[in-house]
């Protein structure tokens, strides 16, 4: 899977600073150890920025379903978006997608543009 041209540098900056150098070094783990990161720590972490970007309510995979919805309003076919979430079924797939309503109102005014010859 492709990761946004625009995340790239971000990603880049992180290896650098914070992952563990070679092939087999880990993304995240835990200084004190060299090991992976303890999923408790992910949490605590993950809580903490949560809360300081005023979204307590947020979930880690709520961030799934939100790239989920933003690839197929991007225009990804529905097997593509199974390719990128991994699931090998369409029922799976269509789960992580969401009506909005600013899409709704988008969908609404290009109606009318071609209702009125535009």
């Amino acid at each position: 899977m492709h990761i946004q041209p625009h995340l790239i540098p971000m990603v880049k900056q992180h290896l650098r600073d914070h992952a563990q150098i070679g092939s087999d070094g880990l993304l995240f783990y835990a200084v004190r150890t060299g090991r992976q990161l303890p999923h408790s720590t992910l949490s605590y972490n993950f809580r903490k920025t949560r809360e300081a970007a005023g979204r307590p309510d947020l979930t880690a995979h709520a961030l799934r379903h939100t790239g989920a919805v933003l690839a197929a309003q991007s225009g990804a076919t529905l097997k593509e978006l199974m390719a990128r979430l991994g699931h090998t079924t369409p029922q799976m797939a269509m789960r992580y997608q969401h009506a909005s309503d600013e899409r709704d109102r988008e969908l609404a005014k290009r109606l009318s543009e071609m209702a009125n010859g535009r």
